[in-house]
């Protein structure tokens, strides 16, 4: 994400300069100028494909957990690998691997736009930046600050559904292809649909919502997930730049590796405790859109965040939420660093 040390233009490094760092072979200074300048992006996308390889068993299994009535996280391990073996946890990776990879790409070049608008509108206001306030030694979290990044992250969040949600649903399909086709018939909608979505690649399972409930197909459950990644998407940000802040009064800087790693974890864990029944509501609409015919009524499931059932598959999505931001933010601030370093 967008560093919070409020120096975000790129530097002009002298003519003829070398560059140290192996991971970036560039040379001259018109190369070098261009990687600083768009160096969220590319880190944003590097560690987005790093952090989604390495948890994605467990974001299938969560998605499986909402849709289905597993009651515990090892029957629904259990009964995905007799039924579909070891690659059945890998199943609808490719749209995830490229989607997720975009949608944080993009999601993090707008926050990290809308954050230092958001710090101009307060600074006018109150008469203090949120910028400046984080990177003073010592602080911590103030209002400013805190509405700060939650509006940006907010603003992120909404302007992002509209890339994301096709590619989620194409997703969603493919982890839960093989349950739908198994449920009783009757219990979800046309027999034949269900069925329809098995072995199919991404393109293939798209071009398959596409056939059965046309373009917009493609956005079923389009207003929850708005719901979710605007009230996520704010947490997220604002979970993670506070927590950077906390973390400097203990550790050297708010960028030192084991402050990254925390707050990432954090961030993870915070925005999905509090969003869950929205993406659980998500999860169950988008299973039923996808069984029913093209014009037949689909149930909206009630957003109920005191019911226990909304939270199947809470701890295995805090899990793999904490792992993945742990693993995504240390190798961003990481390769972030180091293409400030070009000399």
């Amino acid at each position: 994400m967008p560093s919070s040390d409020g120096h975000d233009d790129p530097s002009h490094p002298p003519p003829g300069s070398r560059s140290s760092w192996p991971f970036w072979p560039v040379e001259g200074e018109r190369s070098k100028r261009w990687l600083k300048m768009y160096r969220t992006e590319i880190a944003a996308s590097s560690s987005s494909i790093l952090s989604t390889c390495a948890a994605y068993p467990l974001d299938s299994v969560k998605t499986r957990m909402q849709a289905y009535g597993f009651h515990h996280v090892t029957d629904c391990v259990k009964h995905t690998y007799r039924t579909e073996g070891a690659k059945g946890f890998w199943r609808g990776s490719a749209a995830p691997l490229f989607s997720i990879t975009l949608v944080r790409t993009v999601s993090f070049s707008i926050y990290q736009k809308a954050k230092y608008v958001y710090s101009s509108w307060i600074e006018r206001v109150t008469g203090s930046s949120p910028l400046i306030i984080i990177n003073t030694p010592g602080s911590y979290p103030t209002l400013s600050t805190i509405a700060c990044f939650a509006a940006a992250g907010a603003t992120a969040g909404g302007m992002i559904t509209t890339i994301a949600c096709p590619f989620e649903l194409t997703k969603l399909s493919a982890q839960i292809a093989v349950l739908m086709a198994r449920s009783n018939p009757g219990s979800t909608g046309d027999d034949m649909i269900r069925r329809s979505y098995q072995q199919k690649g991404t393109f293939r399972t798209a071009a398959n919502i596409i056939r059965h409930k046309g373009l917009l197909g493609l956005y079923s459950g389009f207003h929850l997930h708005l719901l979710r990644d605007t009230l996520g998407t704010a947490l997220y940000f604002m979970t993670y730049e506070s927590g950077k802040q906390i973390a400097s009064s203990t550790f050297d800087s708010p960028a030192s590796p084991l402050a990254v790693v925390m707050a990432g974890g954090l961030c993870g864990i915070v925005s999905w405790a509090c969003i869950y029944p929205i993406d659980s509501a998500k999860s169950i609409y988008q299973r039923n859109a996808l069984t029913h015919p093209r014009g037949s009524p689909i149930k909206r499931p009630k957003i109920q965040f005191f019911n226990r059932q909304m939270y199947r598959g809470l701890g295995v999505s805090m899990g793999r939420s904490c792992i993945v931001n742990a693993i995504f933010f240390s190798a961003f601030e990481y390769s972030k660093r180091k293409i400030n370093e070009l000399d």
